[in-house]
């Protein structure tokens, strides 16, 4: 059983930085595949980005170059770096882990388990 606990979102001005951090337990981040999605209302729950466990990286178009997913193994958590952000990036986000083998691709189902959401919004 995993647990994830999202936390740092907030109301920002376009153009500005958050931290989302996503807190892991059962598991340790570095073992697994991580993932963040995002869902804007009325939209479905769409892929952002991904950290597999060998700690190689996958963006969406939509936010590469301004987001950036790390990971931090001693606080067994991951991060999504979110820079110049936009108004279009107001959405509640959502880390997920894959335990299963192999490398997720960027549908929910290629994940196990969720964390509650964190909500972003940005300001025109």
């Amino acid at each position: 059983q995993v647990q994830l606990v999202e936390s740092g979102g907030g109301l920002v001005q376009t153009g500005g930085s958050l931290r989302l951090s996503c807190a892991a337990s059962g598991r340790t981040v570095s073992s697994v595949s991580m993932g963040w999605f995002r869902q804007a209302p009325g939209k479905e729950r769409a892929f952002v980005t991904a950290l597999r466990w060998t700690g190689s990286t996958v963006y969406a178009d939509f936010v590469k170059g301004r987001f950036t997913i790390s990971r931090d193994s001693a606080k067994n958590t991951v991060y999504l770096q979110m820079n110049n952000l936009k108004p279009e990036d107001t959405a509640v986000y959502y880390c997920a882990a894959r335990v299963r083998s192999g490398y997720p691709g960027q549908r929910e189902s290629d994940y196990d388990y969720w964390g509650q959401g964190t909500q972003v919004t940005v300001s025109s």
